[in-house]
Protein backbone atom coordinates (compact mmCIF):
# COMPACT_ATOMS: atom_id res chain seq x y z
CA UNK A 1 0.00 0.00 0.00
CA UNK A 2 1.54 3.40 -0.67
CA UNK A 3 1.58 5.61 2.45
CA UNK A 4 0.63 9.42 1.49
CA UNK A 5 0.97 12.85 4.32
CA UNK A 6 -1.33 15.18 3.86
CA UNK A 7 -0.46 18.55 5.59
CA UNK A 8 -1.81 21.93 6.00
CA UNK A 9 -3.40 24.50 8.41
CA UNK A 10 -4.32 27.60 9.68
CA UNK A 11 -7.74 28.13 8.37
CA UNK A 12 -10.40 26.39 6.53
CA UNK A 13 -9.07 27.18 3.75
CA UNK A 14 -5.93 25.06 3.98
CA UNK A 15 -7.68 22.07 4.82
CA UNK A 16 -10.80 21.09 2.91
CA UNK A 17 -8.90 20.80 -0.37
CA UNK A 18 -7.07 17.87 1.59
CA UNK A 19 -10.28 16.56 2.71
CA UNK A 20 -11.73 17.05 -1.02
CA UNK A 21 -9.43 14.32 -1.82
CA UNK A 22 -9.63 12.06 1.21
CA UNK A 23 -12.19 9.67 -0.93
CA UNK A 24 -10.29 9.46 -4.11
CA UNK A 25 -6.91 8.70 -2.21
CA UNK A 26 -8.50 5.49 -0.38
CA UNK A 27 -9.97 4.62 -3.18
CA UNK A 28 -6.29 4.85 -5.33
CA UNK A 29 -5.15 2.66 -2.04
CA UNK A 30 -3.35 4.93 -0.03
CA UNK A 31 -2.62 4.82 3.52
CA UNK A 32 -3.19 8.76 4.77
CA UNK A 33 -1.89 10.35 7.78
CA UNK A 34 -2.06 14.15 8.68
CA UNK A 35 0.71 16.67 10.06
CA UNK A 36 -1.15 19.56 11.43
CA UNK A 37 -0.17 21.85 14.22
CA UNK A 38 -1.32 20.86 17.73
CA UNK A 39 -4.49 22.38 18.13
CA UNK A 40 -5.42 24.18 15.26
CA UNK A 41 -8.59 24.26 13.29
CA UNK A 42 -7.52 21.27 10.96
CA UNK A 43 -7.21 19.23 14.05
CA UNK A 44 -10.50 19.70 14.32
CA UNK A 45 -11.93 18.99 11.08
CA UNK A 46 -9.65 16.08 10.29
CA UNK A 47 -11.85 14.13 13.14
CA UNK A 48 -14.35 13.36 11.42
CA UNK A 49 -12.08 11.08 9.35
CA UNK A 50 -10.42 8.01 10.26
CA UNK A 51 -7.08 9.42 9.73
CA UNK A 52 -4.20 9.42 12.16
CA UNK A 53 -3.20 13.05 12.87
CA UNK A 54 0.05 14.08 14.60
CA UNK A 55 0.72 17.59 15.61
CA UNK A 56 3.85 19.76 15.43
CA UNK A 57 5.08 23.31 16.89
CA UNK A 58 4.06 26.01 14.09
CA UNK A 59 5.16 29.32 13.37
CA UNK A 60 3.22 32.06 11.71
CA UNK A 61 5.24 33.78 9.05
CA UNK A 62 3.84 37.73 9.82
CA UNK A 63 4.58 40.65 7.17
CA UNK A 64 4.08 43.23 10.58
CA UNK A 65 6.04 43.92 13.76
CA UNK A 66 5.22 42.17 16.44
CA UNK A 67 7.19 40.25 19.75
CA UNK A 68 6.24 36.74 18.35
CA UNK A 69 8.66 37.23 15.52
CA UNK A 70 11.24 36.93 17.65
CA UNK A 71 10.25 33.52 19.48
CA UNK A 72 8.03 31.54 16.35
CA UNK A 73 11.50 30.84 14.38
CA UNK A 74 12.22 28.95 16.92
CA UNK A 75 9.07 27.16 17.07
CA UNK A 76 9.41 26.30 13.37
CA UNK A 77 12.86 24.83 14.18
CA UNK A 78 11.08 22.32 16.82
CA UNK A 79 8.31 21.53 14.12
CA UNK A 80 10.95 20.79 11.66
CA UNK A 81 12.75 18.32 13.68
CA UNK A 82 8.88 16.60 14.85
CA UNK A 83 7.79 16.53 11.24
CA UNK A 84 11.59 14.77 10.19
CA UNK A 85 11.06 12.74 13.25
CA UNK A 86 7.57 11.13 11.93
CA UNK A 87 8.27 11.19 7.98
CA UNK A 88 11.26 8.97 8.96
CA UNK A 89 8.96 6.62 10.79
CA UNK A 90 6.14 6.59 8.69
CA UNK A 91 8.09 6.32 5.69
CA UNK A 92 5.25 8.16 2.95
CA UNK A 93 5.61 8.07 -0.88
CA UNK A 94 4.49 11.37 -1.42
CA UNK A 95 3.54 14.38 0.23
CA UNK A 96 0.60 16.58 -0.10
CA UNK A 97 0.40 20.44 0.76
CA UNK A 98 -1.85 22.75 0.51
CA UNK A 99 -0.41 25.58 2.53
CA UNK A 100 -0.55 27.94 5.95
CA UNK A 101 2.39 27.99 7.55
CA UNK A 102 2.22 24.53 9.27
CA UNK A 103 2.48 23.65 6.14
CA UNK A 104 6.58 24.95 6.02
CA UNK A 105 8.40 22.79 8.66
CA UNK A 106 6.79 19.19 6.89
CA UNK A 107 7.67 20.25 3.66
CA UNK A 108 10.83 21.50 4.12
CA UNK A 109 11.72 18.14 6.47
CA UNK A 110 10.31 15.93 3.32
CA UNK A 111 12.49 17.33 1.12
CA UNK A 112 15.29 17.06 3.08
CA UNK A 113 14.42 13.56 3.84
CA UNK A 114 14.06 12.98 -0.42
CA UNK A 115 10.66 12.49 -0.39
CA UNK A 116 8.49 14.34 -2.99
CA UNK A 117 6.08 17.02 -2.61
CA UNK A 118 3.40 18.51 -4.32
CA UNK A 119 1.94 21.31 -2.96
CA UNK A 120 -1.39 23.91 -3.80
CA UNK A 121 -1.59 27.32 -4.27
CA UNK A 122 -5.11 28.45 -4.08
CA UNK A 123 -4.62 32.14 -4.42
CA UNK A 124 -3.56 34.19 -7.37
CA UNK A 125 -0.19 34.41 -6.30
CA UNK A 126 1.61 32.64 -3.80
CA UNK A 127 1.79 33.11 -0.26
CA UNK A 128 5.09 33.40 2.43
CA UNK A 129 4.34 29.91 3.12
CA UNK A 130 4.15 28.40 -0.32
CA UNK A 131 7.04 30.34 -1.34
CA UNK A 132 9.37 28.97 1.43
CA UNK A 133 8.30 25.62 -0.11
CA UNK A 134 8.25 25.92 -3.50
CA UNK A 135 11.77 25.80 -4.23
CA UNK A 136 11.77 21.81 -3.02
CA UNK A 137 8.60 21.32 -4.25
CA UNK A 138 8.04 18.41 -7.12
CA UNK A 139 4.89 20.04 -8.57
CA UNK A 140 2.93 23.18 -7.86
CA UNK A 141 -0.68 22.94 -8.60
CA UNK A 142 -2.96 26.79 -8.82
CA UNK A 143 -5.81 27.37 -9.38
CA UNK A 144 -6.01 30.41 -11.81
CA UNK A 145 -3.98 30.59 -15.64
CA UNK A 146 -2.27 34.00 -14.11
CA UNK A 147 -0.46 32.61 -11.21
CA UNK A 148 1.45 30.48 -13.89
CA UNK A 149 3.69 33.34 -14.59
CA UNK A 150 4.76 33.38 -11.14
CA UNK A 151 5.89 30.01 -10.73
CA UNK A 152 9.14 28.30 -11.73
CA UNK A 153 8.57 26.62 -15.36
CA UNK A 154 8.35 23.03 -15.15
CA UNK A 155 7.05 22.46 -11.82
CA UNK A 156 3.62 24.63 -12.14
CA UNK A 157 0.29 22.59 -13.10
CA UNK A 158 -2.76 24.45 -13.62
CA UNK A 159 -5.36 22.28 -11.49
CA UNK A 160 -7.98 23.83 -10.44
CA UNK A 161 -8.96 23.73 -6.90
CA UNK A 162 -10.40 20.42 -5.18
CA UNK A 163 -13.97 20.48 -4.40
CA UNK A 164 -15.62 18.01 -1.86
CA UNK A 165 -17.96 15.76 -3.99
CA UNK A 166 -20.36 15.94 -1.46
CA UNK A 167 -21.48 19.71 -1.46
CA UNK A 168 -22.82 19.67 -4.81
CA UNK A 169 -25.84 16.13 -2.78
CA UNK A 170 -27.32 18.48 -0.44
CA UNK A 171 -31.05 18.58 0.73
CA UNK A 172 -32.68 21.91 -0.18
CA UNK A 173 -35.89 20.59 2.63
CA UNK A 174 -33.22 19.74 4.91
CA UNK A 175 -31.44 22.97 4.51
CA UNK A 176 -34.47 24.98 5.30
CA UNK A 177 -35.89 22.46 8.29
CA UNK A 178 -32.05 23.30 9.96
CA UNK A 179 -32.76 27.07 9.31
CA UNK A 180 -36.36 27.06 10.35
CA UNK A 181 -36.89 29.04 6.54
CA UNK A 182 -40.01 28.28 4.62
CA UNK A 183 -40.02 27.14 0.79
CA UNK A 184 -41.80 30.54 -0.63
CA UNK A 185 -39.24 32.90 0.08
CA UNK A 186 -35.41 33.01 -1.25
CA UNK A 187 -32.43 32.47 0.72
CA UNK A 188 -28.73 34.48 0.92
CA UNK A 189 -25.85 32.10 2.09
CA UNK A 190 -23.50 34.84 4.07
CA UNK A 191 -19.64 33.08 4.40
CA UNK A 192 -17.27 34.81 6.02
CA UNK A 193 -14.56 32.37 6.40
CA UNK A 194 -13.99 29.71 8.77
CA UNK A 195 -12.38 32.73 11.59
CA UNK A 196 -15.43 35.11 10.30
CA UNK A 197 -15.68 38.48 8.90
CA UNK A 198 -16.54 41.02 11.28
CA UNK A 199 -16.82 44.29 9.00
CA UNK A 200 -19.00 41.74 6.86
CA UNK A 201 -20.99 40.71 9.66
CA UNK A 202 -21.37 44.00 10.51
CA UNK A 203 -22.70 45.60 7.27
CA UNK A 204 -25.21 41.98 6.80
CA UNK A 205 -26.39 42.86 10.48
CA UNK A 206 -27.21 46.11 9.38
CA UNK A 207 -28.73 45.47 6.23
CA UNK A 208 -31.10 42.98 7.59
CA UNK A 209 -34.28 45.42 7.46
CA UNK A 210 -33.97 46.15 4.45
CA UNK A 211 -33.01 42.52 3.41
CA UNK A 212 -35.37 40.39 5.40
CA UNK A 213 -38.26 42.32 3.53
CA UNK A 214 -37.47 39.86 0.19
CA UNK A 215 -35.12 37.21 1.49
CA UNK A 216 -33.89 34.80 4.36
CA UNK A 217 -30.44 34.92 5.87
CA UNK A 218 -28.52 32.02 6.75
CA UNK A 219 -24.92 34.00 8.35
CA UNK A 220 -22.09 31.92 8.61
CA UNK A 221 -20.50 34.12 11.35
CA UNK A 222 -17.38 32.60 12.24
CA UNK A 223 -15.98 31.46 16.13
CA UNK A 224 -17.67 33.67 18.92
CA UNK A 225 -19.00 36.21 16.42
CA UNK A 226 -22.88 34.99 17.27
CA UNK A 227 -24.90 38.43 18.05
CA UNK A 228 -27.02 36.78 20.69
CA UNK A 229 -29.21 39.78 20.50
CA UNK A 230 -30.77 38.64 16.82
CA UNK A 231 -31.34 35.28 17.76
CA UNK A 232 -34.94 35.18 17.47
CA UNK A 233 -35.15 37.64 14.33
CA UNK A 234 -37.39 35.64 12.28
CA UNK A 235 -36.10 34.70 8.70
CA UNK A 236 -32.14 34.92 9.44
CA UNK A 237 -30.21 32.00 11.27
CA UNK A 238 -26.65 32.58 12.68
CA UNK A 239 -23.77 29.22 12.99
CA UNK A 240 -20.57 29.96 13.81
CA UNK A 241 -19.52 27.46 11.75
CA UNK A 242 -21.47 24.21 9.90
CA UNK A 243 -19.59 21.01 8.46
CA UNK A 244 -21.58 18.46 7.43
CA UNK A 245 -24.82 20.43 6.70
CA UNK A 246 -22.91 22.91 4.39
CA UNK A 247 -24.14 21.02 1.60
CA UNK A 248 -27.85 21.11 2.59
CA UNK A 249 -27.60 24.94 3.18
CA UNK A 250 -25.67 25.14 -0.50
CA UNK A 251 -28.53 23.07 -2.04
CA UNK A 252 -31.27 25.35 -0.46
CA UNK A 253 -29.46 28.94 -0.86
CA UNK A 254 -29.98 31.32 -4.04
CA UNK A 255 -27.35 33.83 -3.85
CA UNK A 256 -24.48 33.82 -1.72
CA UNK A 257 -22.27 37.12 0.40
CA UNK A 258 -18.86 36.30 0.45
CA UNK A 259 -15.28 36.67 1.33
CA UNK A 260 -12.96 35.92 -2.05
CA UNK A 261 -10.60 33.03 -0.27
CA UNK A 262 -10.35 30.92 -3.13
CA UNK A 263 -11.38 27.73 -2.17
CA UNK A 264 -14.40 29.40 -1.17
CA UNK A 265 -14.88 30.89 -4.32
CA UNK A 266 -14.31 27.99 -6.19
CA UNK A 267 -16.31 26.06 -4.35
CA UNK A 268 -19.62 28.81 -5.56
CA UNK A 269 -17.94 28.29 -9.14
CA UNK A 270 -18.68 24.14 -9.40
CA UNK A 271 -21.68 24.95 -7.86
CA UNK A 272 -23.06 27.44 -9.96
CA UNK A 273 -23.92 29.92 -6.90
CA UNK A 274 -23.92 34.01 -8.31
CA UNK A 275 -22.10 35.77 -5.55
CA UNK A 276 -21.42 38.63 -3.88
CA UNK A 277 -17.99 38.71 -2.94
CA UNK A 278 -16.34 41.21 -0.46
CA UNK A 279 -12.41 40.51 -0.49
CA UNK A 280 -10.20 41.38 2.27
CA UNK A 281 -8.67 44.67 2.13
CA UNK A 282 -4.89 45.23 1.22
CA UNK A 283 -4.84 47.29 4.44
CA UNK A 284 -5.17 44.23 6.53
CA UNK A 285 -3.76 41.69 3.79
CA UNK A 286 -1.44 40.64 1.20
CA UNK A 287 -4.13 41.63 -1.40
CA UNK A 288 -4.82 38.21 -2.79
CA UNK A 289 -8.76 38.12 -2.07
CA UNK A 290 -8.91 41.32 -4.06
CA UNK A 291 -6.94 39.73 -7.04
CA UNK A 292 -9.16 36.97 -6.69
CA UNK A 293 -12.24 38.84 -6.52
CA UNK A 294 -11.41 40.44 -9.66
CA UNK A 295 -10.91 37.59 -12.15
CA UNK A 296 -14.04 36.24 -10.87
CA UNK A 297 -15.55 39.53 -11.33
CA UNK A 298 -13.85 40.13 -14.87
CA UNK A 299 -14.81 36.42 -15.94
CA UNK A 300 -18.49 37.11 -15.04
CA UNK A 301 -18.91 34.81 -11.86
CA UNK A 302 -19.20 37.35 -9.11
CA UNK A 303 -20.00 41.38 -8.27
CA UNK A 304 -17.42 42.60 -5.64
CA UNK A 305 -17.68 45.11 -3.40
CA UNK A 306 -14.64 47.03 -2.13
CA UNK A 307 -14.85 46.35 2.10
CA UNK A 308 -13.75 50.26 2.18
CA UNK A 309 -16.94 51.36 -0.20
CA UNK A 310 -19.30 48.35 1.84
CA UNK A 311 -22.40 50.10 3.58
CA UNK A 312 -25.86 48.62 4.57
CA UNK A 313 -27.52 50.79 1.51
CA UNK A 314 -25.06 49.51 -0.90
CA UNK A 315 -25.29 45.98 0.47
CA UNK A 316 -29.02 45.64 -0.20
CA UNK A 317 -28.82 47.37 -3.64
CA UNK A 318 -26.63 44.48 -5.11
CA UNK A 319 -27.90 41.75 -3.29
CA UNK A 320 -31.09 42.92 -5.53
CA UNK A 321 -29.25 43.40 -8.69
CA UNK A 322 -27.83 40.03 -8.05
CA UNK A 323 -30.92 37.94 -7.42
CA UNK A 324 -32.62 40.05 -10.49
CA UNK A 325 -29.92 38.31 -12.65
CA UNK A 326 -29.16 35.45 -11.34
CA UNK A 327 -30.23 33.19 -14.09
CA UNK A 328 -27.10 35.36 -16.36
CA UNK A 329 -24.50 34.21 -13.81
CA UNK A 330 -25.44 30.45 -13.28
CA UNK A 331 -25.15 30.59 -17.01
CA UNK A 332 -21.35 32.05 -17.37
CA UNK A 333 -20.67 29.82 -14.54
CA UNK A 334 -22.07 26.50 -16.60
CA UNK A 335 -19.66 27.74 -19.34
CA UNK A 336 -16.64 27.95 -17.55
CA UNK A 337 -15.01 24.77 -18.25
CA UNK A 338 -14.38 23.69 -14.81
CA UNK A 339 -11.62 21.51 -14.61
CA UNK A 340 -11.56 17.91 -12.79
CA UNK A 341 -9.76 19.12 -10.01
CA UNK A 342 -9.18 16.10 -8.03
CA UNK A 343 -7.97 13.63 -10.34
CA UNK A 344 -5.52 16.41 -11.99
CA UNK A 345 -4.26 16.56 -8.62
CA UNK A 346 -4.48 12.31 -8.35
CA UNK A 347 -2.57 11.65 -11.35
CA UNK A 348 0.40 14.19 -10.38
CA UNK A 349 0.17 12.08 -6.74
CA UNK A 350 0.56 8.80 -8.20
CA UNK A 351 3.76 9.94 -10.50
CA UNK A 352 5.45 11.23 -7.65
CA UNK A 353 4.73 8.23 -5.26
CA UNK A 354 6.63 6.45 -7.96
Amino acid sequence: MKKIVLTGGGTAGHVTPNIALIPSLLKAGYEIAYIGSYDGIEKKLISDFDIPYTGISTGKFRRYLDVKNLTDPFRVIKGFGEARKFLKQYKPDVVFSKGGFVSVPVVRAAASLGISCIIHESDMTPGLANKLCIPVATKVCCNFPETLKTLPTGKAVLTGSPIREELAKGNKLAGLDLCGFTANKPVILVMGGSLGAANVNKAVREALPGLLEDFQIVHLCGKDKVDNLLLNTPGYKQFEYIKSELKDLFAMTDVVISRAGANAICELLALKKPNILIPLPASSSRGDQILNAKSFEAQGFSIVIDEDDLTKELLVKKVHELYDSRQTYRETMTKSGQMDSIQSILQLINEAAK
